[in-house]
């Protein structure tokens, strides 16, 4: 696979919750360090995502915000 994102992290899926039209996949990228994505459930199937198995967090942001009270 080739892609321009930088930021690629490698992980195994924890969960994967189908919605309505979204479902919410949980990959865990080091242990206790988990990345939650909203997809759509036709790219869950599509990419045959199921818990156990292995994925990649790709994440391309034009922006990063920081905040504090």
């Amino acid at each position: 696979m080739k892609i321009s994102a930088r930021n690629i992290l490698k992980g195994t899926v924890v969960s994967v919750d189908k919605g309505a039209t979204t479902a919410h996949v949980k990959i865990e990228i080091s242990p206790g360090q988990v990345v939650t994505a909203a997809i759509t459930n036709a790219a869950v199937d599509s990419l045959r995502l199921v818990a156990g198995g292995q994925a990649y967090a790709v994440i391309k942001a034009s922006d990063v915000m920081v905040a504090v009270d």
